[in-house]
């Protein structure tokens, strides 16, 4: 490869021109049938990734946050009661939470994973709640919310443990909706069930995003709201077009948050190559994994549990001096990024909520070690050479500054 050449985080380009005649003609025929809003290619997009999920529903929506913020609001989550997710991940799992007039909270996640860590989950729910005793109901000690719902992310791409969130969930009556947004495909393997389960079919609901960046990525925005349950299905497709249940009848207050006919056709036809290119991503993964193994311990690498089959949306290290790091792979041409820089708990927006820092160390510490390294199914074994070349340079000028001032 050329030295020179830049390695981005994720590059799209490549992606768009190898699929550029088959979505140019997805744009044909919208123009050719004027179908922009709903219509055949929303819906088979729809019954194609509800197949895909392994769910006996898909529904179309404007964003990831679109289909959030539509999965709590259909499955119950009601103004005033309290939501509990990780701290960790992108705003838009807590402002779904908001927008519905639920209040987020939050637990801590597993040291290794990220994920959320069901122990800590198990210690909130016994220690920061009790059960209401005309109704059975949990209530959040301290403010006295009702506490009704729980989301995990799977994030980066790799599930979180669902097994004993799912019983805790099942044990404290609460609803589970799954952040799926950076998880499409990924696979965890359900011990009570001893089976293969496919990330989006394991909760009451879940919210898949289609931002470009995305395994499946759309050329715009899009979402979508995966479940097994009819019911949810349908009170999501109400709220998506302005509550009607038919046009201008309106059973409710509702949103426009519809899927748009063209992106809906786009990602139709990226659906059919998203297996393999989770497999490329995978073997993008695997490969790190060998390159980098040397530099243990002063990295840290990805862990996969054995019930675990992520799709590595993100490959992402760990390391002191993350941001140092970041600046010198970025001398090279090289784009690596910081998922997430700051968690939400110490976020200015959610300052009201009264948390401070040390409250959830782990995700705390998450933020200050968490380097992504760029990973796409196009990039190639001599790209990550140079990767490694850049990381080991840098660990050894480290060393060697501490030794100096040692």
């Amino acid at each position: 490869m050329n030295p020179n050449r830049r390695i981005p985080l994720v590059d799209l380009v490549a992606q768009h021109q190898e699929l550029e005649g088959e979505l140019v003609s997805v744009f044909k025929t919208a123009l050719q049938t004027a179908g922009f809003i709903g219509g055949p290619m929303v819906e088979e997009f729809e019954r194609d990734f509800a197949q895909f999920s392994e769910t006996s529903h898909c529904v179309g929506v404007g964003s990831g946050t679109d289909a959030l913020r539509f999965a709590l609001q259909a499955t119950g989550v009601a103004p005033g009661e309290m939501v509990v997710t990780v701290s960790n991940t992108f705003i838009a799992t807590a402002e779904a939470i908001s927008q519905v007039g639920a209040h987020p909270d939050f637990v801590d996640v597993d040291p290794l994973s990220c994920n959320m860590d069901p122990g800590g989950l198990e210690k909130y729910l016994q220690n920061q709640c009790i059960p209401e005793r005309a109704s059975g109901k949990l209530i959040h000690r301290r403010t006295g919310r009702r506490v009704t719902a729980v989301v995990p992310v799977h994030l980066y791409g790799q599930p979180a443990e669902m097994d004993p969130i799912l019983e805790l969930a099942d044990q404290y009556n609460l609803v589970v909706v799954e952040d799926a947004c950076q998880a499409h495909g990924a696979g965890y393997f359900s011990g009570s069930e001893s089976r293969w389960r496919k990330v989006g079919s394991l909760g009451r609901a879940a919210a898949f995003s289609f931002y470009p960046g995305k395994n499946l990525g759309a050329c715009g925005e899009a979402g979508a709201v995966t479940t097994n349950d009819a019911d949810v299905a349908q009170r999501v497709r109400i709220l998506r077009d302005h509550g009607q249940t038919r046009k201008y009848h309106h059973k409710t207050e509702g949103y426009n948050g519809r899927l748009d006919a063209i992106q809906a056709g786009i990602l139709r036809i990226k659906l059919k190559r998203l297996p393999a290119w989770n497999a490329q991503r995978r073997e993008v993964a695997r490969r790190y994994q060998e390159l980098l193994a040397p530099l243990l311990p002063s990295i840290g690498l990805p862990s996969e549990p054995e019930w675990a089959h992520g799709v590595y949306h993100l490959y992402v290290i760990r390391v002191q001096n993350r941001d140092a790091l970041q600046a010198h792979l970025a001398e090279a041409g090289i784009g690596a990024g910081i998922h997430y820089p700051v968690p939400l708990h110490l976020q200015e927006a959610y300052r009201h909520l009264g948390f401070q820092k040390g409250d959830f160390p782990a995700a705390e510490r998450s933020a200050d070690e968490v380097l992504s390294l760029p990973t796409y199914p196009e990039l190639d074994i001599e790209q990550q050479r140079l990767i490694l070349r850049r990381i080991r340079d840098f660990l050894c000028r480290r060393e060697f500054a501490e030794e100096m001032t040692g």
